[in-house]
């Protein structure tokens, strides 16, 4: 349900003419859940999106709309909000509200090989493009914020669950100190399969830009590859442990030993135990001992 404010295609038609648009039909959209959404159906045939802000003033409302604006300047696929009167929100019922066009074409359910390689030269597009962008949000749900987040449901997680989350946070604690200068910058956050349009192997549209933060470039790679990826291939634990120190009994490397700690607890997550001692086995081999606590896997030499 994201029809909060209801309108009556009068009000729909006065507050869009000076958009000059002339509504004709209104259709209320109900999926999402912060904000009402409606279509609006033109006399000639075009379709728009009217947003009414339930929980936002006009400034944060406009928050994003100098985003939106440079991203479609720098030929990204993103609805930009119509403008009259030298600004994109006015207010409607008492609160603030937007009119952009409607992007069409459908969510990539499943994803295809093409689609992925599409999205993924359109995210490199849009980090670039946002790599010096002067805006400053009120509210990050950046890694800080996420760190918060572990914190306070840590008291609420079963031990294997405690243990999981404490290697995971372990394992980038680590590959932070090795690599302490990660890319950052404005990313989407939320670029899911759902938040992306396509005819064919065409995309025709990026959408739902509210969670836009600025963290790590990788952390956004990731969220978009996990979830465009799923059914293009199979995340393999295993093929972390492929290479030549493991065969040779020459020394691991802290990362690779992290590497291979996450990948055996990821395996040991999908109850894959099998595959987990196997990982563990090829690490003894290495001279690498793991020693699992009740929050977390340590590891230390085979002497």
């Amino acid at each position: 349900m994201s029809v909060y404010t209801t309108l009556t295609l009068k009000e729909v038609q006065d507050f869009t003419a000076p958009y000059g648009l002339k509504a004709v039909d209104l259709i209320p959209i109900q999926g999402g859940i912060q904000n009402t959404n409606y279509f609006i159906v033109c006399e000639n045939g075009q379709q728009y999106v009217l947003t009414i802000f339930e929980d936002m003033d006009e400034q944060a409302a406009g928050e994003l709309v100098p985003v939106l604006e440079h991203l479609g300047q720098a030929g990204l696929a993103v609805p930009v909000p119509l403008s009259h009167g030298g600004k994109a929100i006015h207010t409607l019922k008492d609160k603030p509200a937007q009119v952009a066009p409607r992007m069409q074409g459908k969510h990539p359910m499943p994803a295809s090989l093409g689609q992925a390689e599409a999205i993924a030269v359109a995210q490199a597009k849009m980090h670039v493009a946002l790599q010096d962008f002067p805006l400053e949000r009120a509210f990050y749900r950046d890694h800080a914020y996420w760190r918060q987040v572990s914190r306070e449901v840590k008291p609420s997680l079963n031990d294997a669950d405690t243990m999981l989350l404490n290697n995971l946070l372990g394992v980038y604690d680590a590959l932070t100190a090795m690599y302490p200068n990660r890319p950052k910058g404005f990313i989407h956050s939320d670029l899911f399969r759902d938040n992306t349009l396509f005819e064919g192997e065409e995309l025709k549209g990026i959408l739902d830009f509210y969670e836009l933060n600025k963290d790590e470039l990788l952390f956004d790679i990731a969220i978009t590859l996990n979830d465009f990826c799923t059914n293009i291939f199979q995340y393999d634990p295993e093929k972390i442990l492929k290479h030549s120190a493991s065969e040779q009994d020459s020394p691991l490397s802290e990362q690779e030993i992290q590497e291979a700690i996450l990948a055996r607890n990821t395996a040991r997550s999908n109850k894959q135990y099998a595959l987990a001692d196997q990982i563990r086995q090829k690490l003894l081999k290495s001279g690498i001992l793991l020693e699992d606590t009740q929050t977390q896997t340590i590891w230390r030499l085979n002497q």
